[in-house]
């Protein structure tokens, strides 16, 4: 009994002490928050009000989604047709015993109401045929307006009339870890969306400077530029030419690649800023091709430019800009006074970090513009204008170069491998490097002699002759070497030979 009761008795206590509680807090609210930074005052349930969705507490796509699939269009293209021997090398082989028409499919954008369409060059690339179909199912014929296989641009013309064009943001102000929209036709599938974010910018990734056309021959790129936004956003083949959009529905970018293993999506897909698409569409519509301003500088490729800085003394990153490793003799860059070894770090008072910065800043300019230029010599800052110059001209400059200004370039000399080598090896081609200047740009990036260059940009090189051409023809652009170490081991690198 004495155990019941003080059962009783502490169940009675327990209960007036509960209820005092409940009354002291009812009269004091502000004793149950943290009146401190504490995330708990930024917990919700999951009934979240509408405001709280537009002051920017989630995201918030279905707008966004909305707007940008009125403005995107399927593409399908009918390619020449390949023979036998062609189409065992390329991803669309169909039947060893006759050439037979092939078909390919991307997305488009549509640029403006009157039936301008965006989309990659690598769609409409070789096409003999390009049909355009709209959301609505409409169905178009279309014409090639003009392609930039230097940026992997391409606008096409359908005839139609009141589209929906779609709305162009500023791409320059995207950030890191802002939400995205990718949108096009994957795997031929209707109009598809997917989310993610930016995961960064400025990504050069080599794919323009090894490009070929769907015959496999090496395309020329005279002045390719890789500054890409790169998403985590789901894009798959098919979505090539498709929109890249903010949460407002804003364009930022033309999808392009992106980076796997397989094949489809693992994660990295790769878009054409809409700042440097704009200028490479108005171009192309105005006339007929791309008109590019060049300043007329090489720099490493981004592959190797954090060793080439070790090599120069300069520690990657402490000096952030594009580091000029030449100037080209007539250029903008040696009529305003640049010289190997500058830094340049800001372009009309932009900052760079990088020469890949510079060179998509730079592929926005027309010839005859004036850019302003801030660059460190030493431990002087120096700023100045300069006037950049037509590819025209830089081309007839690269033309010149022969054996021994390409030898002097490199910092190497060049002898052609033996035949009964190259028999003995089964080597279809090489070009060796007999020897290398301890100062000169092989010795930099680490090339040693013995080496044994097998293509340029995917041309076979078998003479000195084969490699003045192969980088005669990408003087201003990206030479792609492929070649084989004395131990044996396949070595590739980008070397940058201009801007």
């Amino acid at each position: 009994m004495r155990n019941l009761g003080r059962i009783a008795i502490t169940v009675l206590v327990a209960g007036l002490v509960s209820f005092a509680v409940f009354e002291i807090m009812g009269s004091n609210p502000d004793l149950m928050i943290d009146k401190g930074n504490s995330s708990a005052q930024s917990i919700h349930f999951a009934n979240i009000k509408d405001d709280d969705r537009q002051a920017g507490s989630i995201p918030e796509f279905t707008r966004a989604a909305s707007m940008v699939t009125q403005s995107i269009v399927h593409i399908k293209v009918v390619l020449r047709s390949q023979g036998a021997d062609n189409r065992r090398n390329t991803p669309y082989y169909r039947s060893p015993e006759r050439a037979a028409p092939v078909m390919a499919s991307g997305s488009g954008v549509i640029w403006s109401k009157d039936g301008f369409i965006v989309t990659n060059n690598h769609v409409v690339e070789g096409a003999t045929s390009v049909e355009v179909i709209l959301t609505d199912k409409r169905i178009f014929k279309a014409s090639l307006v003009g392609n930039d296989p230097n940026t992997d641009l391409a606008v096409i013309k359908i005839d139609a009339a009141d589209l929906t064009q779609i709305q162009i943001a500023n791409s320059d102000q995207v950030q890191v870890g802002q939400w995205v929209l990718a949108a096009g036709y994957p795997f031929s599938l209707n109009t598809t969306v997917t989310a993610g974010i930016v995961s960064a910018k400025g990504r050069s990734i080599g794919i323009l400077s090894n490009s070929k056309d769907r015959s496999g021959t090496s395309s020329v790129m005279s002045s390719a530029v890789e500054a890409f936004i790169q998403t985590d956003a789901a894009i798959n083949p098919g979505n090539s030419g498709g929109a890249l959009v903010n949460t407002s529905g804003k364009l930022i970018g033309i999808n392009a690649a992106i980076a796997s293993q397989t094949g489809s999506y693992e994660g990295y897909g790769f878009a054409i800023p809409v700042n440097l698409v704009e200028k490479v569409v108005k171009d192309l519509i105005k006339f007929g091709k791309v008109k590019r301003g060049l300043l007329g500088i090489s720099f490493p490729s981004p592959a190797t430019e954090d060793e080439f800085l070790i090599r120069q003394g300069v520690k990657p990153g402490s000096v952030p800009g594009a580091y000029i490793t030449g100037v080209q003799s007539g250029s903008a860059a040696e009529s305003g006074g640049l010289k190997k070894g500058d830094i340049i770090q800001s372009i009309d008072d932009k900052k760079i970090t990088s020469s890949v910065e510079l060179s998509e800043r730079i592929a926005r300019h027309h010839p005859g513009d004036v850019i302003k230029l801030e660059y460190k010599r030493g431990k002087n800052v120096l700023s100045d204008n300069f006037t950049l110059k037509g590819q025209e001209t830089e081309q007839k400059m690269a033309d010149n170069l022969d054996a021994e200004a390409i030898s002097k370039k490199l910092g190497a000399l060049f002898t052609p491998l033996d035949s009964e080598f190259k028999k003995y090896y089964r080597m279809n081609s090489g070009l060796v490097v007999s020897a290398v200047d301890p100062k000169g740009l092989f010795s930099q990036i680490g090339i040693p002699p013995g080496t044994i260059i097998l293509s340029i940009n995917g041309g076979r090189i078998n003479s000195v002759g084969d490699m003045i051409a192969a980088l005669n023809s990408a003087s201003n652009g990206i030479a792609r070497f492929e070649c084989l170490s004395p131990e044996g081991s396949r070595i590739v690198f980008n070397l940058s030979m201009g801007a």
